[in-house]
């Protein structure tokens, strides 16, 4: 019998819970401290949804050409060097996967705990955590149609919320309109900073890439769950974001990750803001699951290929990859414990960042190296999307660093850490006739 593959739907179904997490929730919060005005931050969420698209493009082309699980791991190990590969393979195991997962059961934990005071909100987020742990040992096609259902569940919260917001809220549209002094925080280092925040709500959009080996018919599907997901979610985003602008107080949102909790109470009043939060903390579930399982992929098929990490291939009886999960859900529980939001947050994204650029920057080089290889997608408008995709998270990349040096430090003893595991796995391996070097 054929192993079990990923439908197209369910393919983008992934996509779109890896996308609709802890950001949109949380991140107007901190955008509001520094950019005091609507339309420079629903901009910036335009920006988001722009750029995310443009990188969907390039994997999209490189994913269908090269269609293994294990996204920038397999995609630079293919186009660069197998230790470029392997760095961001350990990225996704310690920024890409493990730290998200964390912050969103954080949040979990956090909206529950504010509907109910009484429940433990650690307590909450570790359960959340376990809990999908467990689904993620079961069989792919149980972890289909529970991914399916809780995606469905999220995404109706969502037009839910944006439908109720607008038929209910005070309708303060004027608060969208440009405004005298606008122009000088699009080139401000607060505004690149306040991107990173955004790029973050819109991680995920390469989600199908991580899976690639179990969706059927990648060349054809792989690409289609990348745009659909992203282009589906960006307008999601600009709605959702436009709606906690104009009926939420700025001043209670200021600074606090509830930002879509209290949006909630201040548009449908108490009970209806409650019910909201716990619908939101619900559909976190989805979020975890897509991120864990894609985690657990690609951890799996650096097992594959590397010596030192052999054991994350073994699967239990249903062919679920047993050890990665656990490996990973321990991760998970380590990070939720230390470190704050804002800075789990940016040290995340600035690892995450450049692992994308390099992907990004991997379509113009292959199409030089490689003129060819048969590709069946092709990156529309090229080269502008690579080139849009590259000049923003360049700037975002070089504002980080100069802005926040202590989370760039963090990405860079975790880079050094990657580096030492790659050659001792290297040390520790004979050498085979066409292996990897």
């Amino acid at each position: 019998m054929p192993p079990a593959r990923l439908s197209f739907t369910a393919a983008t179904a992934i996509v779109v819970a890896s996308m609709v997490g802890t950001g949109v929730f949380t991140s107007v919060g901190f955008q509001l401290a520094d950019i005091p005005s609507g339309f420079p931050i629903l901009i910036l969420w335009l920006i988001g949804g722009v750029v995310s698209l443009c990188g969907a493009f390039c994997y999209a082309e490189l994913g269908a050409m090269m269609p293994r699980s294990g996204g920038e791991y397999h995609l630079l190990s293919r186009a660069y060097h197998p230790l470029v590969g392997f760095l961001a393979g350990w990225i996704s195991l310690t920024a890409g996967f493990a730290a998200p997962i964390a912050a969103a059961a954080k949040l979990f934990g956090s909206y529950t705990h504010g509907i109910v005071p009484g429940l433990n909100e650690t307590a909450l987020s570790v359960g959340l955590v376990l809990v999908i742990m467990g689904v993620q040992l079961c069989h792919l096609r149980f972890i289909e149609r529970f991914q399916l259902g809780f995606t469905i569940l999220k995404v109706t919260l969502v037009i839910s919320f944006i439908i109720g917001a607008c038929w209910l809220g005070q309708g303060r549209w004027e608060l969208l309109q440009p405004r005298p002094g606008d122009g000088a925080y699009f080139l401000s280092k607060p505004y690149a900073v306040a991107l990173v925040f955004v790029m973050y709500a819109y991680a995920g959009w390469n989600a199908a890439s991580y899976i690639a080996g179990e969706i059927e018919n990648p060349s054809k599907n792989l690409p289609r769950a990348l745009i659909i997901g992203t282009s589906a979610v960006t307008f999601l985003y600009v709605a959702l974001n436009a709606v906690f602008l104009v009926g939420a107080p700025w001043q209670e949102m200021t600074g606090n990750m509830q930002s879509a909790l209290i949006a909630g109470r201040a548009i449908f009043g108490q009970r209806g803001g409650d019910a909201m939060g716990t619908l939101i903390a619900f559909g976190l579930v989805a979020h975890v699951s897509a991120m864990l399982f894609s985690g657990t992929r690609v951890l799996r098929v650096m097992g594959q290929d590397r010596r030192i990490l052999r054991s994350m291939t073994y699967t239990n009886a249903v062919g679920a990859p047993w050890l990665a999960v656990l490996v990973i859900t321990l991760v998970v529980l380590t990070l939720m414990l230390t470190g704050t939001f804002d800075q789990l947050l940016l040290y995340i994204e600035t690892l995450l960042l450049g692992c994308s650029l390099l992907c990004v920057l991997a379509v113009p080089w292959m199409r030089w190296r490689q003129p060819g290889l048969e590709r069946p997608f092709r990156v529309p408008l090229y080269p502008l999307p690579p080139l849009i995709f590259a000049a923003v998270v360049g700037w975002m990349l070089f504002s980080l660093v100069i802005r926040r040096p202590v989370e760039t430090a963090w990405g860079a003893a975790t880079l050094v850490v990657g580096v030492v595991i790659y050659f001792l796995d290297r040390a520790g391996r004979r050498p085979e006739p066409g292996a990897e070097p």
